[in-house]
C-alpha cells in the first residue's frame, strides 16, 4: 500500500494560516495605546536626555502608575577615518524605574529614576553564533576578544573613554505633560522634561550635564479597531559633555511612530520606528548620522492594573545603535 504524504505548507500558506488564527482571536479586542519604552544605548547617544515614546493620553486626576524597565544592549562598532577612531566593544545595562501622577485635569507628573552598568558582559558568543547561522556580516566582532569592555572615541578635538566595568544611578528625568485634545479615538498632548547631571560622567553613567525638551505626542485608536497609531515628535536642548564639546551637537531632534494589533483581549503585538538626530559633528556614521531604530515587541495584560511588556530594538541604520537591545517592562496602571 502507498502512502501518500501531503506537501509541507508554503511559506504563503503558513502566513496565511497564522493570520486566520489570529483573526479569530481579534473579539473584545483591548484598545489601550502605550507604546513600547526604548532607549538608544550608545555610548554616545546614550548620554543625552532623549525620552521614551509614551502614549499621549493621561492619567484621571490623582491617579499614581509606576513602571520598571529593563534593558540589555551589545555594542559592536569598529571605524576610523582620517581624524577619528571609534571603538564601541562591551555591553551596557539599564534598569529605570518610572513614577506618573496626574496631579490635576489634564496635567502629569512623570519622573525617571536609572541605574546603569556597562561591562564587557556575557553575549558575544550568542550573537556570533547567530550571525555565524544566518551568514550574516558580524561587524569585527571575530577580530576582538570576547566580552570585552573597551569604549573609545578620539579625534583631533575630543576623546571619551571607558575601559573599566562601571555601574550606578543615571541621570534622572523629570516631565511635565499637558492634555490637548482627548476624545474618544484621539488624544494629544505636549511635554516639557529635564535631564538632571546625576550620573558620574567619568564612567559614562551620565552626561555630567543637564538637558531640557519639548515634545508633542499623539495616539489615534479609531472606535471599534484593533489596531492603533502612536507618535512623538520634540526638540532637546544639550548640555556640554566633558571631552566632547568641540564635536558635540547642542541642538537635537527626535521622532517616532509605531503601530499596535490586538490580537487577542489581553496580547497587543507593536512595532515602532524611532529616529534621532546625530550626537556629534563626525564623519564615522556611529556618530555623525541619524539614528534609525526598529522597536519590536508584545505586551501582554496579566490583569486589569498589571501589565508585562517584552521585545528588542534594531538598528535599522547600523551602527547608530546598538547591534541588538532585549528589553521587558512591567507596568502597573490603575
Amino acid at each position: 500500500m502507498r502512502v501518500i504524504v501531503p506537501p509541507l505548507l508554503s511559506t504563503r500558506q503558513f502566513i496565511g494560516c497564522g493570520l486566520l488564527v489570529l483573526s479569530l482571536l481579534l473579539d473584545n479586542a483591548a484598545q489601550a495605546v502605550e507604546p513600547l519604552y526604548g532607549k538608544n544605548l550608545t555610548p554616545v547617544a546614550g548620554l543625552f536626555g532623549m525620552p521614551s515614546a509614551r502614549s499621549a493620553a493621561l492619567l484621571s486626576t490623582g491617579d499614581v502608575a509606576f513602571a520598571a524597565h529593563g534593558a540589555l544592549a551589545s555594542h559592536a562598532v569598529f571605524d576610523a577615518s582620517a581624524f577619528e577612531a571609534l571603538r564601541l566593544d562591551g555591553e551596557t545595562h539599564r534598569l529605570a524605574l518610572e513614577w506618573r501622577y496626574a496631579f490635576a485635569p489634564g496635567w502629569e507628573l512623570q519622573v525617571e529614576l536609572p541605574w546603569v552598568s556597562h561591562s564587557g558582559g556575557s553575549l558575544d558568543s550568542l550573537i556570533d553564533g547567530w550571525h555565524s547561522l544566518w551568514g550574516m556580516p558580524d561587524g569585527g566582532r571575530d577580530t576582538v576578544p570576547r566580552d570585552q569592555l573597551d569604549f573609545r572615541y578620539q579625534s583631533t578635538a575630543a576623546s571619551l573613554s571607558l575601559r573599566d566595568s562601571a555601574s550606578g544611578a543615571g541621570d534622572v528625568t523629570l516631565a511635565l505633560q499637558r492634555a490637548l485634545v482627548d476624545d474618544n479615538e484621539w488624544q494629544v498632548s505636549a511635554g516639557l522634561g529635564y535631564k538632571l547631571a546625576t550620573g558620574e560622567d567619568r564612567e559614562l553613567l551620565g552626561s555630567g550635564a543637564e538637558d531640557a525638551f519639548a515634545v508633542l505626542r499623539a495616539n489615534w485608536a479609531p472606535a471599534g479597531s484593533r489596531g492603533q497609531l502612536f507618535g512623538q515628535a520634540g526638540y532637546l536642548r544639550a548640555g556640554q559633555i566633558a571631552g566632547l564639546q568641540a564635536v558635540q551637537e547642542r541642538d537635537l531632534w527626535f521622532a517616532g511612530l509605531g503601530i499596535g494589533w490586538a490580537v487577542h483581549e489581553r496580547v497587543t503585538l507593536l512595532a515602532q520606528i524611532d529616529a534621532q538626530s546625530a550626537p556629534l559633528q563626525s564623519d564615522l556614521t556611529a556618530l555623525g548620522a541619524t539614528a534609525l531604530l526598529l522597536n519590536v515587541g508584545a505586551r501582554w495584560q496579566v490583569s486589569p492594573r498589571w501589565a508585562l511588556e517584552a521585545g528588542f530594538i534594531e538598528d535599522i541604520r547600523v551602527e547608530t545603535a546598538p547591534d541588538v537591545t532585549f528589553q521587558a517592562s512591567l507596568r502597573f496602571t490603575p
